[in-house]
């Protein structure tokens, strides 16, 4: 089994956006139908809200919560973006929707899940959204391919993302699938 946390190419921290843009994080994810091409879709749709665009490798992983469900492919895209927090929201829910994606059993099997992870250094907490993304710190299939980004990036208890990244990859269940953009 190999995972990669933090050793991919890529910038060494979160990085900053040029004035006027905000840094986004978004999981993207797929476990139902050709898998693949949901995620190759998000990352063609996500590419068109704005620049300094980077995609993490892909990674295989057991569901979580719903269990009786395929495995997913998961990855996550680094976003320059002049959306606010809910025009990206609305946005990913209409490439969510091109996909096929149907709302049903929480944590249940889907066509495609994009999340927004963070959005600058925003909190922001509504009903529907909450930036930054309030499990993202516990989910190996998150933490992985985000240190492949930004494995600086502070996290909670004054880890790092690449040290919370290797502390999820080393419970395994997280596969290296490949570099596909």
């Amino acid at each position: 089994m190999s995972t990669r946390p933090g050793n991919a190419p890529g910038p060494s921290g979160p990085g900053r956006a040029r004035p006027g843009l905000e840094r986004v994080y978004l999981a993207v994810g797929a476990n139902l139908g050709d898998r693949l091409r949901a995620l190759d879709l998000a990352v063609r749709r996500l590419r068109e809200l704005g620049e300094s665009f980077a995609c993490s490798p892909v990674y295989e992983t057991a569901p979580v919560g719903y269990l009786d469900q395929p495995d997913f492919l998961n990855m996550v895209v680094r976003l320059d973006t002049h959306c606010g927090p809910r025009q990206l929201l609305c946005r990913v829910q209409d490439i969510e929707r091109e996909a096929g994606r149907t709302r049903g059993i929480r944590f249940g099997p889907r066509t495609l899940d994009v999340d927004i992870l963070l959005y600058g250094k925003r909190y922001v907490c509504y009903r529907d959204l909450q930036i930054p993304h309030p499990r993202m710190w516990e989910r190996g299939f998150v933490t992985v391919p985000l240190a492949d980004l930004a494995p600086g990036l502070p996290a909670p208890g004054g880890r790092t993302v690449r040290e919370l990244a290797m502390h999820h990859a080393a419970g395994g269940g997280i596969r290296y699938v490949g570099r596909f953009w």
